[in-house]
């Protein structure tokens, strides 16, 4: 053996003895890499999959359709009061409630039809925010209003649907994050939210996801100090600014699935796929297609991505939901702020309703947490003379909070 290959073999053996000891590199954003990624290889699920619709939930799709049956169609000029109590109609699937043009919530459904009307009826006065992409309720409502009753119907059936088949994703989000303790039956109800089944070995390249720190995957019920001081998915090169105003949508699914498929598609293919307008995209519309055309809703990963109603949720709840996505889920938020500048000091102008991808957290010892983010809105590229904005952002998580809930909508894709 030569003398140059015997110091190499030794130099390989010194690197590999090395190793566990060695500080995890970080990547461009000095996010940490988690040792061992192993492509997700024999993860247990952390979440339910699609469920059964069974006749008790089938029978309460039905009644909510028909509620909103008219004997006329409805017009886009419709009265605020009309759209919302006739558009914004509830269902209870086994103790959740999942409101059409609002998500899952715990609010009754007066207080959300009330909060619809007021969104309508504000969308009505001279707007001096910029738009940025992100559906108003106001445009939702009176998109959903030009369609014939027939093809209402059909729409939100399908949207009840999807909704009911999700609802035991929503009990065990409640139970890890709220405490919500679990109906009796749970689990004799829902055998496809035993926490204990394996998955397929497909997912997302080893660096894709980045973590610091190893954690118990499947301990129910984690506190903030349970988790690792810092942890990202996604890598923070693949990014993109939104190349029309009002594409924060198209802009944030289209790094969503980059960070996937590691394939990138152009903006227009995701406003085709999410029916954006120059209204903007809805937040239903950002978590049917992140289901459909990406792997993180697997079990192993995020489960089938919901619409969530986070105005009841503490700083502290809302932060668990974060580091939970992020850490044990291993997959992307889709974040649904509001753009003001006192939650966004990047921002020369406030803006619209708009989407971000949600994408790590860094509790960073006795200072204020943060969350990480893509952030596809670069208001230079509209305007010349307004400052940069970077697409890797860092920033405090309590006004990230703050934002999501100032939001009309409140609510967020998880």
């Amino acid at each position: 053996m030569t003398r140059t290959r015997t110091i190499a073999i030794g130099a390989f053996a010194l690197i590999l003895a090395a190793a566990p000891f060695l500080p995890r590199g970080g990547g461009a954003d000095g996010s940490l890499m988690q040792a061992g990624q192993d492509r997700g290889a024999g993860r247990a699920a952390l979440t339910a999959g699609p469920g059964t619709l069974t006749p008790e939930l089938r029978a309460e799709i039905s009644r909510v359709v028909d509620r909103g049956r008219t004997p006329s169609p409805l017009r886009p000029s419709t009265s605020a009061a009309e759209l919302a109590r006739t558009l914004v109609r509830c269902a209870d699937f086994e103790g959740q409630r999942y409101c059409l043009h609002a998500g899952w919530t715990t609010r009754e459904e007066g207080a959300v039809q009330a909060d619809a009307r007021r969104a309508v009826q504000l969308a009505a006065r001279p707007v001096r925010t910029e738009s940025t992409g992100g559906l108003d309720l106001a445009a939702s409502l009176r998109r959903t209003a030009s369609l014939s009753t027939t093809q209402r119907a059909a729409a939100e059936r399908a949207e009840l649907t999807e909704a009911a088949r999700s609802v035991a994703k929503v009990w065990l989000l409640r139970h890890q994050v709220e405490g919500v303790a679990l109906p009796a039956d749970f689990l004799a109800r829902h055998p496809e939210a035993r926490a204990d089944t394996a998955e397929s070995t497909e997912s997302a390249d080893a660096d894709d996801t980045q973590a610091s720190g190893t954690s118990e995957r499947r301990k129910p019920r984690k506190t903030r100090g349970d988790y690792p001081r810092r942890s990202t998915v996604m890598k923070p090169r693949r990014v993109s600014e939104q190349t029309r105003s009002y594409w924060c949508g198209p802009a944030t699914m289209q790094m969503m699935a980059w960070g996937w498929k590691k394939e990138r598609r152009p903006q227009k293919h995701w406003a085709r796929k999410l029916g954006t307008t120059s209204s903007g995209t809805a937040i239903s519309d950002m978590v049917r297609v992140t289901n459909a055309s990406t792997g993180w809703d697997r079990r192993d990963r995020a489960g089938r991505y919901i619409v969530l109603d986070i105005g009841h949720l503490s700083y502290e709840k809302w932060l668990l939901l974060n580091m939970r996505h992020v850490e044990d889920y291993r997959a992307p938020l889709v974040l649904h702020p509001i753009l003001l500048k006192k939650y966004y000091p990047y921002l020369d102008d406030d803006a619209s309703g708009h989407f971000q991808v949600g994408r790590g957290y860094d509790k960073r010892g006795s200072k204020p947490t943060q969350v990480g983010y893509f952030e596809p809105w670069n208001q230079q590229r509209f305007d010349p003379s307004e400052p940069y904005i970077h697409r890797v952002q860092w920033r405090s998580a309590y006004k990230s909070y703050r934002a999501n809930r100032a939001h009309f909508l409140h609510n967020i894709g998880v």
